[in-house]
């Protein structure tokens, strides 16, 4: 597949994931932002109207992947060898989840005022309660699966198709888009994103399998939530979720 013969409705699925997404998440923040503090009901409404949207999206992506001919295993949804992918995803996720954890504990060593634009966004999003923290595990499990759907399994197979195979020019493009999909959380957002998605990209390529994507993605979500919940506790805040 040439640019010239990209199909039209993957030409707009790419513009919805570079111009939309971080356009949307943009203009939701300034309206976070603006408010005072958001109450339980507040992030229930935001994580209930993000996994419907996250759903929704994912949807038309599997839905128009299916019409151009990429199957379940284009997706990365029945790799050859799932074991290998089911290991690299259990230590990926331990390592990553570990590492985030040390990230959150230096930073209740850093003054509020000097955390940044990330720490803001992410003290207000967290779930402080049982109530809405069941229904940030619902939104941790749905954006792990459609995100990776969506950025490993649709974006990757479309860049190395229009690649000529390259599995480079796959995991680069798919991550370049999946940090720009971020740009709502500043720069310092897009590069953690960005970085992160090369790892994900390259796990997907390596073991032919969404299974390490989604593993390592609900791992760093659950501890940046559920982390979240005991810091806001301590007048503390963890690191962003993906």
């Amino acid at each position: 597949m040439q640019w010239s013969a990209l199909p039209w409705d993957f030409v707009l699925i790419f513009l919805a994931l570079a111009v939309v997404v971080p356009w949307r998440g943009m203009v939701r923040v300034r309206m976070l932002l603006a408010l005072p503090a958001l109450s339980v009901g507040q992030r229930i409404t935001l994580y209930g109207s993000t996994i419907a949207f996250q759903w929704l999206a994912t949807a038309i992506v599997v839905w128009r992947s299916a019409a151009h001919g990429f199957g379940p295993a284009d997706l990365g949804l029945l790799p050859e060898e799932p074991a290998k992918g089911l290991v690299l995803g259990a230590a990926m996720a331990a390592a990553l989840a570990t590492l985030q954890i040390a990230g959150l504990r230096q930073m209740k060593h850093v003054p509020p005022e000097k955390r940044g634009r990330l720490y803001e966004i992410t003290a207000r999003l967290m779930p402080r309660e049982l109530i809405d923290g069941l229904v940030f595990a619902a939104l941790v499990g749905t954006v792990s699966l459609c995100e990776e759907l969506m950025y490993r399994g649709f974006a990757f197979a479309a860049f190395k198709e229009l690649g000529g195979g390259s599995a480079v020019f796959a995991i680069v493009g798919s991550s370049a888009l999946f940090g720009i999909g971020h740009a709502y959380q500043g720069r310092r957002g897009v590069l953690n994103t960005l970085v992160l998605g090369l790892l994900l990209a390259g796990a997907r390529s390596w073991s032919d399998s969404l299974l390490p994507a989604v593993m390592t993605h609900l791992a760093v979500d659950a501890v940046a939530g559920f982390a979240g919940r005991q810091a806001a506790a301590e007048t503390s805040a963890p690191s962003a979720s993906i």
